[in-house]
C-alpha cells in the first residue's frame, strides 16, 4: 500500500509506512486487554445478581480499545482509525450512562439530556483548534470526556458518594495522559533515546489503561443495589 493511504501521526512512526514502524505504541496496548481482563474477572467473581451487562460491555469495550489501537499503530490506515476510535466513542458514550444512573442516580429524561449535551460535547470539541490535529495535536477530541470526569467527580465528592474518589483519580491520570498525548509529535526530541525516536504517545495508551480500569472496577464496585434510578 502506497505511502498516501498511511497516518503518519506520531513520533515513533514519523514517515516509515512498515508494519512495525511503532513497536512501542503497538505493544503498550497490550496494558488495555490486561486492564479489561482484570476487570472482567472482577466481575465474574461477584455473585450473579451482583452482574450485570453493562458491566460486562464495559469490560469488552477496554479489550476492544487495545485491540482497535494495535490496528492503528500497525496498519495505521483509514480503516485501522475507525478500529481505534469507534471502541472508544462507545465507551465513553456507555460510560455517561453508567455514571448518570449508578452514580447520579438521574431518572430517564435527566440521564437522556446529559448523554445529549455530552454528545453535542464531543461534536464541537474538534472545532476548537483552527486546524484539526495541531494545536492539541488531536486531543481537543477528548476535552468532553476530561470535563464529565471531573464535573461527575466534583459532584459526588459533594455529596460525598464513594465513587467520587475513583472518578475524580480516573480523571487526574486522564488529564496527565493527555498531555503526552498533546505534547508527542511536538517534543520528539525530547523522547529520543540512543538515536531512537520514541516520542510520548506509549505512556498515552498506558495511562488510558489505568483511567479505564479505574473507571470500569467503580461501576463494578459501586453499581447500586437496584438499577431503578431516582427521580430527578
Amino acid at each position: 500500500m502506497s505511502q498516501d493511504y498511511k497516518i503518519f501521526g506520531y513520533c515513533e512512526r514519523g514517515l516509515d509506512p512498515s508494519f512495525l514502524a511503532e513497536p512501542v505504541n503497538a505493544v503498550t496496548n497490550a496494558a488495555f486487554i490486561i486492564a479489561g481482563l482484570i476487570a472482567l474477572r472482577m466481575l465474574w467473581r461477584l455473585p450473579p445478581e451482583r452482574r450485570h451487562l453493562v458491566q460486562w460491555l464495559l469490560g469488552l469495550l477496554v479489550i476492544a480499545i487495545g485491540i482497535g489501537s494495535f490496528l492503528f499503530h500497525t496498519f495505521a490506515t483509514r480503516w485501522a482509525a475507525l478500529a481505534d476510535v469507534i471502541p472508544i466513542a462507545l465507551f465513553m458514550l456507555l460510560y455517561m450512562g453508567v455514571a448518570c444512573v449508578y452514580f447520579l442516580r438521574c431518572g430517564f429524561w435527566m440521564t437522556a439530556l446529559l448523554l445529549g449535551l455530552f454528545v453535542a460535547m464531543l461534536s464541537s470539541a474538534g472545532g476548537l483548534c483552527p486546524a484539526a490535529g495541531i494545536c492539541l495535536n488531536g486531543t481537543e477530541s477528548y476535552l468532553p470526556a476530561l470535563v464529565a470526569l471531573l464535573a461527575v467527580g466534583a459532584w459526588l465528592a459533594v455529596k460525598r458518594e464513594p465513587a467520587a474518589g475513583s472518578v475524580l483519580a480516573a480523571g487526574a491520570v486522564f488529564a496527565v495522559s493527555m498531555t503526552l498525548r498533546t505534547v508527542d509529535r511536538s517534543l520528539c526530541d525530547a523522547f529520543t533515546f540512543d538515536g531512537y525516536v520514541l516520542g510520548s504517545h506509549f505512556l498515552w495508551h498506558i495511562l488510558n489503561a489505568v483511567t479505564l480500569f479505574i473507571l470500569t472496577r467503580a461501576a463494578i464496585r459501586y453499581r447500586p443495589e437496584t438499577l431503578k434510578p431516582a427521580t430527578v
